[in-house]
C-alpha cells in the first residue's frame, strides 16, 4: 500500500482489508475482482488478467454442491445430468462477472466510470467441451474503451471468422495498432 500511495497520486479509497485466507472460491474470485477495481481506480495498472477456471479444471464446486471435476463435467456425453452440473458452473461464473462489471461501474473515474473507459473481455478457447470445438467461442466484450466500444448488442461474425480478427481489432481501438496476430485475417467490425 505504501508502495502504491508513492507511486500514484491519487488517495487511495476507503478500504474494507480482507483477513485471512477467503473461505471459498466465490471469496476469492470477488476478492481478485476487487484487487483488479483497486489496480485501475489508482492508476497502479492499466491491465489485469484473472482466468475463473483453467482449461483441465480438476476444481470442484462445494459451494454449489457439486462434488464432480469442472473439466470431466466438460466432457459430458449430452448425459443430462452432467449438463444441468455445467450449467450450474457456468452459471456461477456469469454470475462472478457480473459481480466485478457492478463494481466497475459503481466507480467512478473521471467523466463516467472504470467500466466506460475500460475494455473487457470474457470467454473461453472451447464453445463444447464434449467435442473440444473451437468455433463458435462464447465472447463478451464490455466497457466503452473511453468512447471507442458501442455496447449493448450482438454481434455474429462468420463461423470461420478467427478470435485473433476480433483482438486484432481491439489492439488498433486501444491504441496499438499491428499488422497481424497470431491467425488473424483481418478485422472486425465493432
Amino acid at each position: 500500500m505504501q508502495k502504491t500511495e508513492a507511486q500514484s497520486a491519487r488517495e487511495l479509497p476507503p478500504l474494507d482489508k480482507p483477513m485471512g485466507i477467503p473461505g471459498t472460491y466465490e471469496e476469492h474470485a470477488k476478492l481478485m475482482f476487487d484487487l483488479q477495481v483497486l489496480a485501475f481506480q489508482t492508476d497502479t495498472t492499466r491491465v489485469a488478467t484473472f482466468m475463473l477456471s483453467r482449461e483441465v479444471s480438476p476444481r470442484t464446486y462445494p459451494e454449489l454442491g457439486i462434488s464432480d471435476p469442472h473439466h470431466g463435467l466438460s466432457h459430458h456425453g449430452n448425459n443430462p445430468d452432467k449438463l444441468a452440473l455445467l450449467t450450474k458452473v457456468n452459471t456461477f461464473h456469469v454470475k462472478l462477472l457480473a459481480y466485478y462489471l457492478e463494481r466497475l461501474q459503481a466507480t467512478p473515474d473521471g467523466d463516467g466510470t472504470l467500466l466506460d473507459h475500460i475494455t473487457l473481455l470474457y470467454g473461453c478457447c472451447i464453445s463444447d467441451g464434449n467435442q473440444h470445438l473451437h468455433t463458435n467461442l462464447p465472447i463478451l466484450l464490455a466497457g466503452g474503451a473511453c468512447g471507442a466500444l458501442r455496447g449493448g448488442r450482438h454481434v455474429r461474425y462468420h463461423d470461420e471468422t478467427p478470435l485473433t480478427n476480433l483482438e486484432l481489432t481491439l489492439l488498433d481501438k486501444l491504441g496499438v495498432p499491428v499488422e497481424r496476430l497470431g491467425d488473424s485475417t483481418g478485422k472486425v467490425d465493432l
